[in-house]
């Protein structure tokens, strides 16, 4: 097989079907804010080490999270918005999509002017993210301890053709086939398990992909999933116990606030680090309630089991019965923090647009940089001219980049 890459004329004709996904403008981002989005990452994933606060976030989340598995979980997301006063968290995501689609776009773009060509990676140093990724799944396996090659991966989602990310599915599929491992993009009911094993379409499965928006296998169309989890009859990447500690909302209220962390053990260091890079979250309750409302126009609310920006609602735009729904939910409020924009002046795209950048880690690595250019309240694929973008770093002295 050759390259994994989209070729230019490819990514063309898929900016045709799904012409939200990716934006032909890249994003800028001074070093000094990547350096930074690095500390905060490297504050979570120490807080999250510590046994005090395994522990703590642990102790009420459901039974499957309780479940120890070795696997550390692929393709988590650290969302920020770029603030005048440095990086801020926004949200920790443990199955994060984009992350191919986002190599393929680094290598496929050129730089179209002198100052950017000297940003940008050569071709040869724009490959790394591949490897890294098929790493990462090899090393998931090895962690289980497995006695025998990883053979066949299944990428699992509901209804995976009709996703809006099913091209990343099909990157995935080629990229681990060039490395002899056998992949199926798999329904989730498609899913058998019996008598110790999981198979799909006859085929007996090492290692779950999980695209599944159903972080703890609650639904009846996980059953075979669950059970084999729970079996360990199949490594399971990411999984319930990562999401646990690191993904639900209600851990940014831990992670935000310098009395919990001190109660924790965590040393000053890193409670300044996560004071300063994460708005400060509470989890709604009867208790605050009213100040909350009061507060509103200062605040984001969050579901607590939600995702890609569904049922959430900015306070100053929030009406009466609006509060009464998050009221009756599992919500939290965080401190709104302003996305950054890029204002772009030809083609199709009017800016300003709204920015937020996603660091794709694994193990506390940052292996790829992202931006999702959108309009409206939310991150969204359905802005013209918005979507995932390249990211470019640019010197700490360099305020901006003039483009033609």
């Amino acid at each position: 097989m050759k390259d994994n890459a989209f070729t230019p004329d490819a990514l063309e004709k898929l900016q045709e079907d799904r012409p939200g996904l990716f934006s032909a403008h890249p994003v800028f981002v001074n070093s000094s804010d990547v350096k930074k989005m690095t500390a905060i990452i490297g504050a979570v994933e120490h807080v999250v080490g510590v046994p005090a606060y395994r522990q703590h976030v642990l102790s009420d989340a459901p039974e499957i999270a309780h479940h120890k598995v070795k696997a550390q979980g692929v393709f988590f997301g650290y969302d920020f918005h770029l603030s005048a006063d440095g990086p801020k968290l926004i949200e920790i995501n443990t199955n994060a999509g984009g992350a191919l689609l986002n190599s393929a776009l680094i290598r496929a773009q050129r730089a179209l002017c002198t100052p950017v060509q000297t940003m940008v990676p050569p071709l040869p140093q724009r490959r790394f993210s591949d490897q890294a990724f098929v790493d990462m799944f090899l090393c998931e396996w090895e962690l289980a301890s497995r006695n025998f090659p990883l053979r066949t991966v299944a990428i699992v989602d509901n209804n995976p053709v009709q996703q809006y990310l099913y091209p990343e599915f099909l990157l995935f599929q080629g990229l681990l086939e060039k490395y002899g491992i056998s992949v199926v993009i798999a329904d989730l009911k498609e899913l058998e398990f019996k008598n110790g094993i999981i198979v799909c379409r006859g085929k007996r499965l090492d290692l779950v992909y999980n695209r599944l928006t159903d972080f703890y296998f609650d639904e009846p169309e996980s059953t075979a999933l669950r059970d084999a989890y729970f079996a360990d009859a199949v490594v399971v990447t990411p999984h319930p116990r990562a999401h646990a500690l690191y993904a639900n909302k209600r851990n940014l209220a831990i992670l935000s606030d310098p009395d919990s962390l001190r109660s924790l053990g965590i040393e000053a260091p890193w409670i300044d680090i996560l004071a300063t890079g994460i708005p400060k979250t509470e989890t709604v309750t009867p208790c605050n309630a009213n100040r909350l409302w009061k507060a509103r126009r200062k605040l984001f609310f969050k579901p607590v089991s939600g995702f890609a920006g569904k049922a959430v609602y900015r306070g100053d735009k929030l009406t009466k019965r609006a509060w009464n729904d998050i009221l009756a939910g599992d919500y939290v409020a965080q401190h709104f923090v302003s996305p950054s924009e890029r204002h772009t002046h030809y083609g199709d795209a009017n800016g300003p647009f709204k920015v937020d950048i996603r660091n794709y880690v694994y193990q506390g690595h940052v292996q790829l940089l992202a931006a999702r250019m959108y309009q409206g309240q939310t991150t969204n694929f359905r802005t013209s001219g918005g979507g995932f973008a390249s990211v470019v770093s640019i010197p700490q002295n360099q305020s901006k980049v003039t483009m033609p």
